[in-house]
């Protein structure tokens, strides 16, 4: 028998695919009903408005991005060389851009949709990428500004995941070492100055 909890995951899940389908506008408790085959007013029973639908799908979103960001770093080695980390990040997002695509399309469709709600908003853009995690990485590469590195770092990540997802770069299938090289050589330029000053010491 399906929990409460396992009922709301999979309305959530479903939402995710709907928008991710067939865009915001087409997302409503009564299509959920309709395309999970539930009762009349059973999306309605665990998520009472529009607007805690949505809270529970970018908590989702941020959930499932905690837990492969965990799994992809249990016996990883990371060496402080430009190129490795660049490579293992490449690896990282060309999963995402295979695992993830519709949690991709549905966060940037939010992205735009919850600009007027600056509390959800920035719960949104904190659910795929990490700061803190940016943040460390440049702070280990030795550069004199971590924070500003690790913003300017994420803008590119953000710009890297659009362009293979929607952008001029769909064609390229994720999954190929192809797709892996495209992404560790946008990624390198933005490593290197910072990967080179520890070692200059």
């Amino acid at each position: 028998m399906s929990t409460a909890s396992d009922r709301r995951t999979l309305i959530v899940d479903s939402a995710i695919d709907v928008i991710a389908a067939q865009g915001l506008r087409t997302l409503t408790h009564r299509a959920l009903d309709t395309a999970l085959a539930l009762p009349a007013g059973s999306t309605s029973y665990y998520f009472r408005t529009k607007r805690a639908l949505i809270e529970a799908i970018v908590d989702r979103i941020h959930q499932r991005s905690r837990d492969d960001f965990a799994a992809s770093r249990q016996g990883a080695s990371h060496p402080l060389v430009a190129e490795a980390i660049a490579e293992n990040i490449a690896r990282w997002l060309d999963s995402l851009l295979a695992e993830r695509r519709t949690h991709l399309i549905t966060r940037h469709a939010l992205i735009i949709d919850l600009l007027g709600d600056p509390e959800l908003h920035a719960r949104l853009m904190k659910s795929l990428f990490s700061a803190e995690q940016a943040r460390q990485l440049f702070t280990e590469l030795g550069g004199d500004d971590p924070d500003t590195a690790a913003a300017d770092f994420l803008a590119v990540l953000e710009g890297l995941v659009f362009d293979r997802f929607a952008g001029a770069r769909t064609h390229l299938a994720p999954g190929t070492p192809e797709s892996i090289t495209q992404l560790a050589n946008a990624l390198l330029p933005h490593l290197t100055p910072r990967a080179a000053t520890p070692a200059s010491r």
